[in-house]
């Protein structure tokens, strides 16, 4: 997603069998970009992971834009001023949205093709956070929306500290308030922890942190637990692969990533440590090609696209580098390393 201010695009490209992308598209969304406070800006202007998502099971692509969210369709009011982070459901027909910004909080749509989205009855609840519109951070900012694995709770990381958690009614409704999972300096992004009622999520001011949410076992509350990664400087992006079982921690200001794996336990052990400089990745996602896992990053630092391949656990390497610069430059499309933001894949069946 471009995020400028002039006029927001969302930048496609294909996926080769190699794993290697070639440019396709940009498709105008109709809103425009935002890029939080203070000045000057830097990369990760929304301060969040899920700006853009795609449903697998419906195939529509939504995307946040100021005040707007945007199933690539009408456009609809997002319940507050500066959203920034997307969830869609398995089924592909309901979408919640979280908005930093003075006016806080989260929202859900249900969602169909001829209607497009429209508001869920009782879904607008408040994060309560003292900000600004444009949202002032990162710290104290919202990150990510999230619904647990069950669908049966919708979860939002802050970057204050702790993972707030409505409950989901049966009509979709959320409940009037949350309630507070403490952990972490400054959770950010969060990836499920498969077979786990658990959440693996990176932190710019811990490393990455482990919430453990199974109450089942006698536990009286959630807990979390937090991991240094050396060298940190920003590891804010998250993704998991289902080909090595392990998680990667994307850090743009050490233009490094970080591999780390998990026990049965949940103890976790640092793999391996990659050196992808010049990139400063961000957004990302990981897409299975020929069998193998690919994690496709924006490379805000340099404007383009990276693809790393995972090649097995502690064996990532460097596949391919896109640049974007000189094609939006071609198509005369206005593109800002300090705008971008947003990534997502999708491989058709």
């Amino acid at each position: 997603m471009t995020n400028e201010p002039s006029g927001n695009y969302l930048v496609s490209s294909i996926i080769g069998s190699d794993g290697k992308l070639t440019l396709y598209e940009a498709v105008r969304t109709g809103g425009v970009g935002a890029h939080g406070l203070p000045a000057p800006p830097g990369t990760d202007p929304l301060f969040s992971q899920g700006a853009v998502v795609v449903s697998p099971a419906k195939r529509f692509v939504a995307n946040v834009n100021v005040r707007l969210l945007w199933p690539i369709g009408r456009p609809v009011s997002s319940g507050g001023e500066f959203p920034n982070s997307l969830v869609i459901n398995k089924a592909g027909n309901r979408v919640c949205a979280v908005n930093g910004g003075k006016v806080n909080g989260v929202s859900c749509y249900h969602f169909d093709y001829l209607f497009g989205l429209t508001p869920i009855k009782n879904s607008i609840r408040s994060l309560e956070l003292n900000q600004t519109t444009p949202a002032t951070g990162p710290p104290n900012t919202p990150s990510q929306i999230l619904f647990s694995q069950d669908e049966k709770k919708l979860i939002v990381s802050v970057k204050a500290g702790y993972l707030a958690v409505w409950d989901i009614n049966a009509d979709g409704s959320l409940s009037k308030t949350f309630s507070k999972v403490a952990g972490g300096a400054l959770p950010f992004s969060m990836n499920h922890i498969p077979g786990k009622n658990a959440l693996f999520t990176s932190d710019p001011g811990a490393g990455y942190n482990i919430f453990n949410l199974d109450q089942s076992s006698g536990k009286s509350a959630a807990t979390a637990s937090s991991f240094p990664i050396p060298g940190a400087k920003a590891p804010c992006w998250s993704v998991y692969s289902k080909e090595t079982k392990n998680f990667y921690v994307l850090d743009p200001g050490a233009s490094a990533i970080t591999e780390v794996s998990l026990t049965s336990s949940l103890d976790s052990t640092i793999v391996k440590q990659y050196d992808v400089t010049p990139d400063g990745p961000i957004d990302s996602d990981v897409a299975t090609v020929g069998g193998k896992d690919f994690i496709f990053a924006l490379a805000a630092n340099v404007t383009g696209l990276s693809v790393y391949a995972v090649n097995g656990a502690g064996q990532g390497s460097v596949h391919q580098r896109l640049d974007l610069v000189g094609s939006a430059k071609a198509a005369k499309l206005p593109i800002n390393r300090v705008n971008v933001q947003g990534m997502a894949t999708f491989i058709g069946r």
